[in-house]
C-alpha cells in the first residue's frame, strides 16, 4: 500500500523539492502552504502522515498541532528550525511524533516517516493482545490503552513508548532502546525527545492513590514501568 503524506509549509520551493523527491520514493504526496487549509487536510482522513512547519504565515505550527490532536491520532513529523530545542520540545510537548531540523536532507526525511510508519503498520498487523499492567491495559491491534477505564488519549509515539515498556515491565529499559523501538531511529546525543514524550505520558497516566507514578526513571539507565 502507497503511503499519503501531506507537507504544510510556506517554504513553497523547499516543499516542492520534498514534494519530488517522495513521489520519486513512491510516496502520495499533496502540499498545503498555510496553516489552515493545512489543518483541514490534515482532518480529511486521507492521508496517514502530516509533515509540519512550526513556522507558518496564518497561524502558528503548534496551534496547528494542537487542533489536529484534538480531533486525530495521525502521525505528526515536524519541521524545527537547526538547534532549536525550545521549538522543539513546544512541538513534542503539543503531541507532535518526531522531528526533522531544516534544512535536512530528503533522504533523512524518508527514513524519519519511514520509521514512524514502519512502527505503526506493525502494531496494526499484530494479533489483538492486551497487555495488562495493574490499572493499564493496552490493546496492540487497536493501539489503544486504558487507565482504569478510562481511554488514554495517547500519540502515535507516545502508543509505541508504552508498549515497549508495557512489554518489558519490571525491566529498566534504556534511551538508546527505546528510541529504536519506538521511533525507529538512533538517539542523537542531546535529543530530548524520549524525555519529553515520557513526561506527557506520565501527565496522562497521573499518579496512584499512594502518588507513585508507574513509569520510574531510572537515573542514567533509562525507564522502567512498574509490574505490579
Amino acid at each position: 500500500m502507497v503511503a499519503s503524506v501531506l507537507i504544510i509549509d510556506d517554504d513553497v520551493e523547499l516543499a516542492e523539492l520534498f514534494e519530488d523527491y517522495l513521489q520519486q520514493e513512491q510516496f502520495k504526496v499533496e502540499t498545503r502552504f498555510n496553516g489552515q487549509d493545512g489543518l483541514e487536510a490534515a482532518l480529511s482522513g486521507r492521508f496517514e502522515l502530516v509533515i509540519l512547519d512550526m513556522m507558518l504565515p496564518d497561524i502558528k505550527g503548534t496551534d496547528v498541532l494542537r487542533q489536529i490532536r484534538q480531533q486525530s491520532l495521525i502521525p505528526v513529523l515536524m519541521f524545527t528550525a537547526k538547534g532549536d530545542d525550545i521549538d522543539r520540545i513546544i512541538g513534542l510537548e503539543s503531541g507532535a511524533d518526531d522531528y526533522v531540523p531544516k534544512p535536512c536532507s530528503p533522504r533523512e526525511l524518508v527514513a524519519r516517516i519511514r520509521a514512524i510508519l514502519r512502527r505503526t503498520e506493525y502494531s496494526n498487523r499484530n494479533e489483538q493482545h492486551q497487555l495488562s499492567i495493574g490499572p493499564l491495559s493496552i490493546f496492540s491491534e487497536s493501539r489503544q490503552a486504558f487507565w482504569f477505564d478510562d481511554i488514554l488519549d495517547l500519540t502515535s509515539t507516545e502508543f509505541n513508548l508504552l508498549e515497549v515498556l508495557a512489554r518489558q515491565a519490571g525491566h529498566v529499559v534504556s534511551k538508546q532502546a527505546l528510541s529504536q523501538q519506538a521511533l525507529g531511529r538512533p538517539l542523537a546525543r542531546f535529543d530530548r525527545s524520549i524525555d519529553v514524550h515520557m513526561s506527557s505520558i506520565r501527565q496522562k497516566l497521573g499518579q496512584h492513590a499512594d502518588g507513585h507514578h508507574l513509569i520510574q526513571t531510572i537515573r542514567g539507565q533509562g525507564y522502567q514501568l512498574i509490574k505490579e
